[in-house]
């Protein structure tokens, strides 16, 4: 009952901020621009503008749905929304079969239907008032002036009125703009806070209290030489990998399975985990990011060097294969909707640049056009996705191979995998059987892409739609970038071109790759990036805050040969980095730098540190996936994720099915690459901070463990106190705990419960939940 509770209240709270807008392309944010451009234009092209757009031989209803103006104008039927954008607007019963009944063929797939009803509940927004004309012939891209399109430049040290304050050149463009502001930088952090702060942002696990004991030591006799130490320490641990590799799978948009394919099924992808550990194994061994990008993107054309590592350049282009297939597997556009993903991962995600919209029109902010789209189109539709013929990955899309790997450990799947896929029937929640895999059991499998065996540059999908080709598209990249040298890239006709384009992407002189990935590291340490539209470089974008710092971080990455850690361990030991999050000023801005934001923990870290505290974290690696383990699809009908006291980068992560530990906080769906989660409060997380199984388990463990140390009341109060906050408690906080368990020895039936109520009252506390 008190779980049901819960999901009321959290659904109410959702229809109370849906606020809706009134349908407009003035101020149109980054994410309803990608929203439309994926989920709704393609499929207005494919089936409603062959009736209803300017170019339709006979129009429908006298209905136009290719242009802002008609959209508000509406067709003979009357407004196609309600003032309030309401579910009950014209538009949607028309497309779920209650009134008019659109499209008249067939009716559209539920999640098809689900994707317009957000679209509705957003204001319906609409990129744009002209109608799109189709390109049909090739024409160059005008050159923009536009910051991120121009190669950045290492720039000159940053004029100073004298200060003692800058310890290297991140602070000097840091203390410029603050003295541009006449503002002053806060103080440095107290060393409990900078070692919490370090440990989270680099390995994401509190540390204990006695390592906090030392390094308060050290640093009061040598500060930086402290921060050094610990620094290194935490770059070399094998945490670190996993902490910023998770980082990473949001980016590639990462999950173990399908997500609903529009026939109520959710297909795994058993062999994802292998992209997991690949990834992770990436960050820990440092690899330079321009391979590890050449790796993802071409890794099956890359030479290898033995068995093993052809396995791990193989499972790297996992990053292209590991995307959620389209609803409705057998219409026309399925094998374009795989390339349009392919496409965003890398444009958006390397890049930081939306190019999604220029698959039907010339991109209307941004100078790329319809040509170029489809230039680079061509690379992909030259590429054979591998997403399986076995039982676990069956779609209702032809079937494709697996990449097998020679080095691969093999390890039997358990009973019944093999006949089993982790969907259910619609009607009896029961598992569903498939025909048997053609591999033998335990064959090491791997999800990837290859090059066809013939490849050919694309034709132009006419408003997108795969029925109407216009001109072909010879294979390249967009002209728009300027490269500090030349830029010609030739692709060798007989490749797919994937190779090429990783190496241009590499460049070292490439505008936007070394900019993104500087940002994307700063937003991780700062909680925001100095672009703080991570994945939105373009002119929809927002400037940077620190334009010159900017392009120092990104040059000095490439110049260190793309070391990650070597960018993050500069950051980190910055002034900066080092502030404390109290600052005097009255209207605090963090643009400004001049404190360090107090932040939330990520879902992650949450999980990981409740479990750290009550002494139940399991640290080894996870073997495989936890999708593997003995009974999880006998457990079809209810909880579809075995518990698990491992790190929460090893749990199982299904597309709208994401672990139940860690739902309730902003987790991204993993649909499409996402380079900066949403960190909403709201009233459903207090509520499952309170009545969640897995917080109300950690606190009976936490209780446990403590009463087995120590009879004495006050130590156990610390010991709870140095385990989840690193510290002693004050003597306010000591008589209040004592005060709690006093009162509530009454009310509860046990001493134990009394224990596990002050611990479940510490773990979701605001001081256990936020980093200063």
């Amino acid at each position: 009952m008190p779980f049901r509770f819960v999901s009321i209240i959290a659904f109410c709270c959702l229809l109370l901020d849906a606020t809706p807008q009134a349908i407009s392309n003035d101020k149109l944010s980054t994410e309803d621009l990608a929203f439309f451009e994926t989920k709704i234009r393609p499929v207005l092209a494919e089936h409603c503008y062959s009736c209803h757009s300017s170019d339709a031989d006979e129009l429908g209803g006298k209905l136009k749905l290719d242009s802002l103006d008609a959209i508000r104008q509406g067709g003979q039927s009357g407004p196609l929304f309600d003032d309030d954008h309401s579910p009950s607007s014209l538009l949607l019963k028309a497309i779920r079969y209650e009134d008019l009944q659109m499209p008249p063929d067939e009716p559209l797939s539920e999640t098809i239907v689900k994707d317009f009803t957000d679209w509705v509940q957003r204001g319906a927004p609409y990129p744009g008032n002209d109608h799109p004309k189709p390109t049909t012939v090739i024409k160059p891209t005008p050159q923009s002036n536009h910051w991120a399109f121009r190669s950045p430049q290492r720039p000159g040290s940053p004029n100073l009125h004298a200060s003692p304050w800058p310890s290297g050149n991140i602070d000097g463009f840091v203390l410029a703009q603050l003295q541009k502001r006449g503002r002053s930088p806060s103080p440095v952090a107290d060393s409990r806070s900078l070692i919490r702060r370090l440990s989270i942002d680099l390995i994401g696990l509190p540390p204990n209290y006695q390592d906090v004991l030392r390094f308060e030591q050290q640093h009061k006799q040598n500060p930086d030489h402290a921060m050094e130490q610990l620094v290194d320490r935490l770059l070399a641990s094998p945490y670190f990998g996993q902490r910023w590799g998770r980082h990473w799978l949001d980016v590639a948009r990462y999950a173990e399975s399908n997500g609903n394919d529009g026939l109520g099924r959710n297909s795994t992808f058993p062999h994802a985990w292998r992209y997991r550990d690949y990834v992770i194994d990436a960050f820990n061994r440092d690899l330079p990011y321009d391979e590890f990008l050449i790796e993802q993107i071409a890794g099956d054309l890359l030479p290898a060097e033995s068995d093993a590592d052809r396995d791990r350049k193989l499972v790297a282009t996992g990053f292209l294969a590991l995307t959620a297939k389209p609803a409705n597997a057998m219409n026309k556009n399925f094998a374009m909707d795989i390339v349009a993903d392919q496409i965003d991962v890398v444009t958006r995600g390397v890049m930081g640049l939306s190019v999604a919209c220029a698959r039907c029109h010339d991109h209307k902010f941004d100078p790329i056009s319809i040509d170029e789209y489809y230039a680079l189109a061509g690379i992909f539709t030259s590429t054979q996705t591998m997403w399986g013929t076995g039982a676990h990955e069956k779609l209702t899309a032809p079937p494709t191979d697996l990449h097998v790997l020679k080095a691969a450990a093999k390890v039997p799947p358990p009973e019944g995998f093999a006949e089993t896929v982790l969907v259910r029937e619609s009607n009896t929640g029961k598992p569903k059987p498939v025909p048997k895999s053609k591999w033998p059991l335990g064959t090491p499998l791997a999800m990837g892409v290859r090059d066809k065996a013939a490849t050919a540059d694309c034709k132009i999908h006419v408003k997108g739609d795969v029925g109407k080709l216009g001109a072909v598209v010879p294979r390249g990249f967009p002209a728009v970038l300027q490269f500090a040298t030349s830029s010609d890239v030739s692709i060798d006709e007989k490749q797919s071109g994937r190779l090429q384009l990783a190496h241009w992407l590499t460049r070292r002189d490439h505008p936007l790759t070394s900019r993104v990935m500087a940002n994307r590291v700063w937003h991780h340490l700062f909680g925001q990036g100095l672009v703080q539209t991570n994945d939105e470089f373009g002119q929809t974008g927002q400037t940077p805050t620190h334009p010159a710092l900017l392009d120092y971080l990104a040059t000095r990455f490439v110049e260190r040969g793309w070391s990650i850690k070597q960018l993050v361990r500069e950051i980190v030991l910055s002034r900066t980095y080092q502030q404390s999050c109290q600052t005097s000023m009255t209207e605090p801005d963090p643009s400004l730098l001049s404190f360090h934001r107090r932040r939330r923990l990520d879902a992650e870290s949450l999980r990981d540190a409740m479990l750290t505290a009550s002494g139940d974290l399991d640290l080894t690696q996870a073997d495989g996936s936890i999708i593997r383990h003995r009974d999880i699809l006998m457990n079809l009908a209810g909880n579809l994720h075995q518990p698990s006291h491992r790190r929460s980068v090893f749990l199982c992560y299904l597309r709208q099915s994401p672990p139940p530990e860690l739902s309730a906080f902003n987790l991204p769906d993993f649909s499409t690459s996402v380079a900066k989660r949403e960190t909403q409060t709201l009233p459903d997380q207090a509520l499952y901070l309170y009545n969640n199984p897995f917080v109300i388990q950690q606190s009976q463990s936490f209780a446990k463990s403590v009463l087995s140390q120590t009879t004495d009341s006050t130590a156990r109060i610390k010991l709870i106190w140095q385990r989840s906050y690193q510290r002693n408690p004050t003597s306010d906080e000591l008589a209040g705990a004592q005060s709690f368990l006093q009162t509530s020895q009454s009310e509860l039936e046990t001493s134990e419960l009394v224990w596990q109520s002050l611990c479940q009252a510490v773990l979701i506390s605001n001081e256990f939940r936020y980093i200063d």
